[in-house]
């Protein structure tokens, strides 16, 4: 006789059903770690320490720029522009920063879902059209100042994280 699906379920339900859910403290604690990685990470390199965060770039608008209230979507947003941004970056640089983010956009998800506000998730952005065009003419610029504001974001969301965020 062979076993389907459902044998092989209630062969597996006395260990799934000693499963815990992760406490949100732990996710938290979690998202802050990481936050702080990421920002090592960006400190590490030396070239993002030659413009400031708060510096006006002409033909870089589309890098977002530091929010001082940020809710956990509005967190998610930033983030999957910075991802966007840092996946067409050609720099060895960034590969690890960019992966960090996609982890980092997943504990917000599980924040927000602790919430009871799962939030979308989202995509490609169309406001990033235009990206290999302004990459083709200042790559070099284009990476210092995501990273340098990415920097900044980032230490603005540990504040905001110790805020408890609303959706």
């Amino acid at each position: 006789m062979r076993c389907g699906s459902l044998c092989q379920f209630l062969w597996l339900w006395p260990y799934l059903s000693y499963v815990h859910a992760v406490p949100i403290q732990k996710v938290q604690d979690d998202t802050k770690t990481l936050i702080k990685t990421i920002v090592t990470r960006i400190s590490d390199i030396s070239h993002t320490q030659l413009v400031s965060s708060k510096q006006r770039v002409t033909g870089l608008d589309f890098i977002p720029a530091v929010h001082p209230v940020l809710s956990l979507s509005k967190m998610d947003q930033t983030l999957a522009v910075y991802q966007q941004i840092l996946t067409s970056l050609p720099s060895r640089n960034v590969i690890q920063i960019s992966n960090d983010l996609e982890n980092l956009r997943d504990l917000l998800h599980l924040l927000a879902s602790s919430k009871n506000c799962p939030l979308p998730w989202t995509s490609g952005l169309e406001t990033l059209a235009n990206l290999g065009s302004v990459l083709e003419a200042s790559l070099y610029s284009t990476e210092v100042v995501a990273l340098s504001r990415l920097q900044g974001s980032l230490q603005d969301m540990l504040r905001q994280l110790d805020l408890s965020p609303g959706c």
